[in-house]
C-alpha cells in the first residue's frame, strides 16, 4: 500500500466529505486540496458511493489530466489510475496518433472495459479530459489486443514480430521512441507504447530467458524484469487501418472521405463504452463546457468532410451526460456551491532543514497531523534522521500508522511523519487539521527527479582525437586513407583468404582500382571533410602525388602550429591564479542544486574545478545541447571564482540571454555576500553605468551581459574567470578583445554547436573540451518534419499544440513583413492569442512581450532569429519555421532547440515554399538536420556544417588548398603532430596498437549485427581502442545489446586486445618467422627478465637488441592463445 493511502481516511473527521462522498452533488475546492479529496471521494471516505465501482475523472486539457492522474496515482497506489489523452491528430487529418497516445488511450479504454468485479483487483480510475471526451473510439473488437510477456514464456520470435506489426508497431534497426521494436537474432528490443523505457527480451531457443529495461541513449540494459505489457500502438487492428494507411501518402484531392477509409459506424462515445456503475467525478467543471466549446469549433472549421463529424461527439450531449451521470461536480473558482473544501499551499519559507525545523514544528504544535513526502527513500530517511529537536518519524509504504493515528479520536503525538511518494504539490488544511508537503515545497524548490541509471551515458571528458568519432561513416562516402589518398568507401566485406576469414573494407580509387583493407587498419579512416561542398578526384594506386601532397601539408601544418602556439600554448605556459580546494560555502551552494546531476554534468564540474586549482589559466570549452546543464557548471565555477575574493565577468550574444543568466545567477547565489549585476538594453544608461563602476571598484562580485561588457570602460578591479555563452556568435572584433582577455584569466566557453574553428582548437589538443552529452530524464527527441508549407499543417499544429495546453513558436525572419504574417495567422486560428518579437521593437516594449508570452499569456510567439538563443520555456514545445531554407545548419539546429525541453513530445516543422525553389545546398542542411534528430547531436551537426560550408576558408586561404587535397580529420591529425612537436613533445612517444596478425577467423557475422551503420561503429571503436577495459565493456555491450558474442567477434576483440597491450609495453613491431613470435623494441631491467622467464616457459631475450622472442605453436588453433599470452607476460613485467 502506497504511504499516502491512509492519510486518506482524515476525510472522515469532515461531514461534508462524508456528505459528498456519499450522496454527491457539487463543491468548491482549493486548487492545492483537489487531487487528495478526489482521492478520499474514490477511496477513502467510509460510506462513499464511488467504492468498489470504476471511476472516471474529467480534467480540463491533456496536461491537467496527466498532472492529476499522476496525483491520484500517488494517492491511490496500488489501484490502477489510467490517463487517457486525446488523439493529438484531427481524423481527417489521415495521420496516425503518437503511439504513446494510442497506447494510453487503450489501456485507459481496455482497463475500463474487461474490469471484472468479481475478479480480486481493485476498480480502475480512468483520468480524461474534456478534448478526449469529445472523440469518439472505436469499439474494442476493432482494436489490436494487448498481450504480456514473462520470463519462462515460449514463443516464436518470428511469430511475436509479426504480432507487433499487426499491433502498430514499427521495425528499426535500433530502437529509439515509444511503438518501435527491433530484432537481432535472439534478442527482441521494443518500446511498449506506455512504458516510461525500453525493453530489451532475451530468447534461448524459443523461451524467453530474461526481459531487462534499457536506455535508448546508451542501448544498454539497466535493471530485471519479470514481466512487461505490450499496449497497442494502433488504434485499429491491421486489416482495419490498411486502406487509411494507404490514403497518408495521396495529395488532398485523390484522398477518399473517411467515412470509404474506416468504420465510421463502430466508433463510439468514451463513455458509452464504460460500464454502467462506472462513476465520474468532474474534478473542474467550470474547465470543461469552455474546452469543449473551443474544440468543436475546431473541428467543424477544420472538415471539409462531412462524415468526419461522426467521429465526434458535439459539446451539448456531452454536456447532458456528464449532468446525468456525473456523481460529483468539484470547482476551484465559483463559491456559489453547498460545501466547501479550503486548504492552503503547501510552501513555506525555508531553504534547508535546519530552517525547515521551526516551520514544521509550528504545524505540528498547532495540531495538524504533518507529512512530508519525499520520492526516495534515502533522502527522506536521512531528512527524518536530521530532525533533532522534532520526533520525526519514517513511515515504511504499507505501515497502518497513519490511519490509525489519522482516525477520529485516536491520540496523536507531536510528530513529524516522513514518507515515499511522489506529489506534486501539497496543502495545509484546516477542516481536517492535516498538512502534506513534498520536499521541493519544504525547501521552496522543485526537485526533478532524474536517475542517472536509467539514461546509463559515457563520460563527458573528451580526449584528444575523440571528436572525430562524431563524423559518421556511411556507405558511399568519400574517405581518406592515410597511405592511399582518396577512395570511396563501398562497405563491409567478409573474404576467407588462405582459409581464415576476415571483415575488410572496400575502397573504390580512380580507374576501378579496389582496394580490400583489413578492418584492423580502420583508424587510418577517416570521413572526407574538404574546403567545399565537392571533393577532389579519387586518388591513383601506386602514383606519388599522394605523398607528395601530404608533404606539403605537413610542412604548412607546422608553420600553422606555431602561429597557433603563440595564444594557446602560452597560456599553458604562463602561471595563472591556483583558486583553493572547496569551501566550506562551496559544499553548501552545490547541495542547494535543485535536480540531481547527470553523470556528464558531473565530470564537467570536476573538470573545471580541476582546471582552476591548477596555477595555469583554463580555457575550456563545455559543448552540449541545449538544457543540458551547461549554464550549472558556469554557475559553480563563478562561485568557486567569487568565494576565493575574485570577480567574473559573464558573456551572452543577445540582450534576452543576458537578462535570463542574470535571473539564474542572482536568485542561486542570493543567500550569499556576493553582488550579481547585468549590463544590458533592458536597463537604464544610469543603471549600466552604475554595474560598470561598482565592478572597476570591486563592489560588484558577477557582472553579467552582452558584447557590451567589452568596451574599454570594463576593467574589473581583479578579474578570475571570464564565461562566455555562445561564443560562436560574437563578430570578429568581439573575438579579438575576447583573445587578449584568455591570457590573462580562467575561461570558460560554452556552446550547443561549436563552430568549425572551435573544433579545430579542441580537436588539434590546443583546447580542453568537456562534451555533456547524456541528456536529462525524461528528455525526448524532437520530431523533425521538412517540407513545403501547408497552412492546413500548420493550423493543425498550432492548434494541437494549444489543446494539450502548450505553446508555439512561429519564425518569421523579415521583419518588414512579420505584423502581416501574424495577422494571417490570427485569421487561421482564430481561437489562439499571438504575440510578435522582434529586435527593432524598443527595448521595453521587446522585454513586455517577451514576458507575457513567458508567462503563458500568449498562445503562440511570432519572432524573428531572435529566439536563437536565450529563450527557456519548458512549455513551449511545437516550432514552424516558415522559411528554413534561409538558415544555416548550426542556426537552425540551434532554433529547434527552443523547443523539446521538457518531458513532452516536441515537434519542429522546417517549411519551404517550394522543391524547386531549394538549392542543392538547402536541401542537404534540412536533410542533414531530419537526420540528426536524436539527443545530443550538437557536435554531429557542427561537423556536418563543417562539411557543407567547407573547412579551408576558416583556416585561412594558405591553408583551404592542403584541405581540400587531404581532408579535414588528416589535417588536423597533421596539426596536431605539429602542435604536439612545437610545444617541445615527440609525437612519436604516443602510444599506438602494435600491427598483429594471427591466422584465425576474426570478423563481425553478418547474421549478429545486421545492419551497416552498427557494424561500421562496432569496427572503429575496436580499431580505434587504446584501453583493454574499453574493449571489455565494449564485449559486454555487444553481448547486452545483440546477444552472446560469437567466437569470430570475441577472436576480433582479442586480437585488439594483444594489440593494445604489446603496444603499452613499449612494442612497435611484431613478427613470425620460424616458430617465434618477436617483438622490437622491448628494453627490460635484470629483475623484470627474470619475472617474464618466471610467466613465460620458452622466451628468449636479448637486450642488445631490444628484443623479445616468444616460442609459439605453428597450428592457428593453438597460436592465437599463444599470442595472446604472449601480449599479457610482457605488459604484466613491463606495468610492474
Amino acid at each position: 500500500m502506497s504511504s499516502l493511502r491512509p492519510l486518506l481516511h482524515h476525510l472522515n473527521t469532515s461531514d461534508d466529505a462524508v456528505r459528498l462522498a456519499g450522496a454527491g452533488g457539487s463543491a468548491f475546492v482549493s486548487q492545492s486540496l483537489r487531487p487528495y479529496l478526489l482521492a478520499g471521494l474514490l477511496d477513502g471516505v467510509d460510506g462513499s458511493a464511488a467504492a468498489g465501482r470504476p471511476a472516471v475523472v474529467v480534467a480540463g486539457d491533456d496536461r491537467q489530466a496527466k498532472e492529476l492522474a499522476a496525483d491520484l496515482r500517488a494517492w491511490l497506489h496500488p489501484r490502477p489510475v489510467r490517463f487517457c489523452p486525446s488523439r493529438g491528430v484531427a481524423y481527417e487529418s489521415h495521420l496516425a496518433p503518437p503511439a504513446h497516445l494510442v497506447g494510453l488511450r487503450v489501456a485507459a479504454m481496455d482497463a475500463l472495459v474487461s474490469w471484472d468485479p468479481d475478479a480480486d483487483a481493485e476498480p480502475p480510475v480512468v483520468v480524461v479530459s474534456a478534448v478526449a471526451l469529445s472523440e469518439k473510439v472505436p469499439d474494442p473488437a476493432l482494436r489490436p489486443t494487448s498481450f504480456t510477456l514473462r520470463v519462462g514464456d515460449l514463443v516464436d520470435l518470428d511469430e511475436l514480430a509479426q504480432d507487433l506489426v499487426d499491433a502498430g508497431y514499427e521495425r528499426v534497426d535500433q530502437v529509439d521512441d515509444r511503438g518501435q521494436f527491433a530484432v537481432r537474432g535472439g534478442i527482441l528490443d521494443v518500446y511498449p507504447a506506455t512504458e516510461d523505457r525500453a525493453v530489451r527480451v532475451d530468447l534461448f531457443d524459443i523461451e524467453i530467458e530474461s526481459l531487462r529495461g534499457f536506455s535508448t541513449f546508451t542501448q544498454r540494459s539497466l535493471d530485471d524484469l519479470t514481466e512487461i505489457e505490450i499496449a497497442p500502438a494502433a488504434e485499429l487492428a491491421a486489416e482495419h487501418r490498411a486502406d487509411a494507411e494507404t490514403a497518408t501518402v495521396l495529395d488532398g484531392d485523390e484522398r477518399p472521405d473517411i467515412a470509404q477509409l474506416l468504420p465510421v459506424d463502430r466508433f463510439h462515445a468514451f463513455l458509452d463504452l464504460a460500464p454502467q456503475d462506472t462513476v465520474v467525478l468532474l474534478a473542474a467543471e467550470e474547465e470543461v463546457a469552455p474546452a469543449l466549446a473551443d474544440h468543436w469549433q475546431d473541428v467543424c472549421a477544420a472538415f471539409h468532410d462531412t462524415d468526419a463529424h461522426h467521429l465526434y461527439v458535439a459539446p451539448d450531449p456531452i454536456v447532458a451526460t456528464l449532468a446525468q451521470r456525473a456523481h460529483v461536480r468539484l470547482s476551484s473558482i465559483s463559491t456559489d456551491h453547498d460545501m466547501e473544501f479550503r486548504a492552503q499551499a503547501a510552501d513555506t519559507a525555508a531553504r534547508t532543514l535546519k530552517e525547515a525545523e521551526p516551520e514544521l514544528e509550528k504545524l505540528v504544535r498547532s495540531g495538524y497531523r504533518t507529512v512530508v513526502a519525499f520520492p526516495r527513500r534515502g533522502d527522506g530517511e536521512r531528512s527524518a534522521y536530521n530532525f533533532a529537536r522534532l520526533k520525526a518519524e519514517w513511515i515504511v509504504p504499507g505501515d497502518t500508522d497513519l490511519r490509525d493515528r489519522g482516525d477520529t479520536g485516536a491520540e496523536r503525538a507531536p510528530t513529524v511523519h516522513f514518507v515515499q511518494a511522489r506529489l506534486r504539490d501539497g496543502f495545509v488544511a484546516p477542516g481536517i487539521n492535516l498538512a502534506v508537503i513534498p520536499d521541493h515545497r519544504l525547501f521552496r524548490r522543485r526537485k526533478q527527479q532524474r536517475e542517472d541509471a536509467a539514461r546509463g551515458g559515457g563520460k563527458g571528458i573528451v580526449k584528444r582525437g575523440a571528436l572525430r568519432s562524431f563524423a559518421d561513416l556511411r556507405t558511399g562516402d568519400i574517405v581518406v586513407h592515410e597511405d592511399h589518398g582518396l577512395a570511396r568507401f563501398a562497405g563491409f566485406d567478409t573474404k576467407t583468404v588462405a582459409g581464415v576469414t576476415r571483415d575488410y573494407l572496400e575502397l573504390e580509387y580512380a580507374g576501378s582500382d579496389k582496394v580490400f583493407l583489413p578492418v584492423d587498419q580502420l583508424a587510418k579512416i577517416s570521413r572526407y571533410v574538404g574546403a567545399g561542398g565537392s571533393h577532389p578526384p579519387l586518388s591513383k594506386l601506386g602514383g606519388k602525388s599522394w605523398e607528395t601532397l601530404k608533404s606539403r601539408a605537413r610542412r604548412a601544418a607546422q608553420e600553422l602550429a606555431g602561429e597557433l602556439l603563440n595564444l594557446y600554448a602560452e597560456r599553458r605556459r604562463r602561471t595563472g591564479h591556483a583558486f583553493p580546494e572547496d569551501s566550506q560555502w562551496m559544499r553548501e551552494f552545490e547541495d542547494k542544486f535543485p535536480w540531481t546531476e547527470t553523470a556528464d554534468q558531473k565530470d564537467a564540474i570536476e573538470a573545471v574545478k580541476g582546471d582552476m586549482e591548477a596555477p595555469r589559466p583554463m580555457d575550456r570549452l563545455i559543448c552540449g545541447d541545449v538544457g543540458y546543464g551547461k549554464t550549472e557548471v558556469a554557475l559553480r565555477a563563478a562561485f568557486k571564482c567569487a568565494d576565493d575574493g575574485k570577480q567574473v565577468l559573464m558573456l551572452a550574444p543577445t540582450t534576452i540571454l543576458a537578462q535570463q543568466h542574470y535571473g539564474s545567477f542572482a536568485e542561486r547565489m542570493k543567500d550569499y555576500p556576493f553582488t550579481v549585476a547585468h549590463v544590458s538594453r533592458f536597463r537604464t544608461p544610469a543603471e549600466q553605468k552604475e554595474a560598470i563602476a561598482g565592478f572597476n571598484e570591486g563592489r560588484v562580485d558577477v557582472l553579467i551581459g552582452t558584447h557590451r561588457l567589452l568596451g574599454r570602460d570594463v576593467r574589473g578591479k581583479d578579474l578570475g574567470l571570464l564565461v562566455v555563452d555562445e561564443e560562436q556568435r560574437f563578430g570578429v572584433k568581439q573575438k579579438e578583445l575576447l583573445r587578449q582577455l584568455k591570457l590573462k584569466v580562467d575561461v570558460i566557453a560554452m556552446s550547443a554547436t561549436p563552430i568549425p574553428r572551435t573544433l579545430q582548437m579542441s580537436l588539434a589538443g590546443l583546447r580542453d573540451i568537456t562534451v555533456i552529452e547524456t541528456p536529462p530524464e525524461g528528455r525526448r527527441p524532437v520530431k523533425t518534419y521538412v517540407g513545403e508549407y501547408d497552412e492546413e499543417l500548420v493550423k493543425q499544429a498550432l492548434t494541437r499544440e494549444k489543446d494539450r495546453g502548450g505553446q508555439a513558436f512561429f519564425l518569421h525572419n523579415r521583419v518588414e513583413t512579420i505584423d502581416e504574417t501574424a495577422e494571417r495567422l490570427r485569421g487561421l486560428c482564430p481561437g489562439m492569442t499571438f504575440e510578435v518579437a522582434h529586435g527593432q521593437l524598443d527595448e521595453q516594449e521587446l522585454e513586455r512581450r517577451m514576458v507575457s508570452f513567458l508567462r503563458g499569456e500568449a498562445d503562440v510567439l511570432v519572432a524573428t532569429s531572435i529566439i536563437e538563443s536565450g529563450i527557456d520555456i519548458p512549455q513551449a514545445n511545437t516550432l514552424i519555421v516558415e522559411r528554413a531554407d534561409m538558415f544555416g545548419l548550426s542556426q537552425l539546429y540551434q532554433i529547434r532547440g527552443r523547443v523539446g525541453r521538457s518531458s513532452q513530445r516536441a515537434y519542429a516543422y522546417l517549411l519551404y515554399p517550394a522543391a524547386a525553389a531549394l538549392t542543392e545546398e538547402a536541401t542537404k542542411r534540412l536533410s542533414a538536420l531530419s537526420d540528426y534528430t536524436e539527443l545530443g547531436a550538437g557536435f554531429k551537426v557542427a561537423m556536418r556544417d563543417l562539411e557543407l560550408r567547407g573547412a579551408g576558408n576558416l583556416l585561412g586561404d594558405e591553408q583551404s588548398g592542403h584541405v581540400a587535397a587531404l581532408g579535414f580529420e588528416l589535417y588536423m591529425s597533421m596539426l596536431e603532430e605539429a602542435v604536439e612537436a612545437a610545444g617541445g613533445g615527440d609525437p612519436d612517444d604516443a602510444f599506438e596498437p602494435v600491427r598483429l596478425d594471427v591466422s584465425v577467423d576474426a570478423y563481425i557475422p553478418a547474421n549478429y549485427i545486421p545492419y551497416e551503420q552498427a557494424k561500421i561503429d562496432v569496427h572503429r571503436r575496436i580499431a580505434g581502442a587504446r584501453e583493454v577495459a574499453d574493449l571489455g565493456m565494449l564485449q559486454d555491450e555487444l553481448a547486452d545489446r545483440f546477444g552472446e558474442v560469437p567466437e569470430p567477434l570475441s577472436n576480433l576483440i582479442a586480437l585488439q586486445i594483444a594489440r593494445v597491450k604489446l603496444g603499452q609495453a613499449g612494442a612497435r613491431n611484431v613478427s613470425f618467422r620460424g616458430g617465434l613470435l618477436t617483438v622490437t623494441p622491448i628494453d627490460l631491467e635484470d629483475d623484470q627478465q627474470a619475472q617474464l622467464r618466471e610467466r613465460a616457459d620458452d622466451v628468449k631475450i636479448e637486450p642488445g637488441r631490444s628484443q623479445v622472442s616468444f616460442r609459439v605453436p605453428t597450428a592457428p588453433a593453438e597460436r592465437f592463445p599463444a599470442v595472446l599470452k604472449a601480449a599479457d607476460d610482457l605488459l604484466a613485467v613491463t606495468r610492474g
